[in-house]
Formats: C-alpha cells, structure tokens, sequence
C-alpha cells in the first residue's frame, strides 16, 4: 500500500462555483492512473472529506489520465463558517490515503 501522494503526480483541489468542490488527481501516466482508479474507492474519498458517499460524483477520465471527484461544499463560500475560500486545503486529505 502506498499514500495517494506518492503514486499521482499532483492532487488538487478547487471551488467549482460557490456550491460545490473538486479534487483533480493527476497521475501522470496510464499504468499510475490503472492503480489510482482500481485503488482508490470513492467511500473512503466520501469518509476522508466527511461527505456523504451518495453526494460524491467520480470521473474516471482514461484519455487524461486523471481521476476527478466533485461533491457539495459543506459550507457555501464565502459564509461566516467557511474555513477555506478557495477549496485548496481538501487535496491534503485526498492525498493522504492509502491505495493498493
């Protein structure tokens, strides 16, 4: 097993509108994006980001070699109880699982 981080080349994450966040994960190469997506399950992205597994949206993008999930933001942007703006601190939790 081996930490999300040392297998894709870069985890990213970002608003996608006031609503709604996505994190990028950029492997690199087909067989590096092969392990991401057959290691990677979309419940333990939904338990790492505390999102309920039915509000994740997965996008398996082969011919980028990128795997891509969006999901609600927990707070709307921009609110007095939101802790992060610009949705770039979500990637570390992402980054930080392990995949077979």
């Amino acid at each position: 097993m081996s930490e999300l981080r040392a297998v894709a080349e870069k985890v990213r994450s970002k608003n996608a509108g006031p609503f709604w966040l996505t994190i990028d994960i950029f492997c690199g190469s087909p067989e590096a994006y092969g392990r991401v997506r057959d290691g990677l399950a979309t419940s333990a992205v939904a338990r790492a980001l505390g999102a309920r597994g039915q509000d994740v949206k997965r996008f398996d993008i082969a011919s980028l070699n990128v795997v891509k999930f969006s999901l609600p933001r927990p707070q709307i942007q921009g609110a007095q109880d939101d802790r992060d703006m610009h949705g770039a601190s979500w990637a570390n939790l992402v980054a930080e699982l392990e995949i077979d």
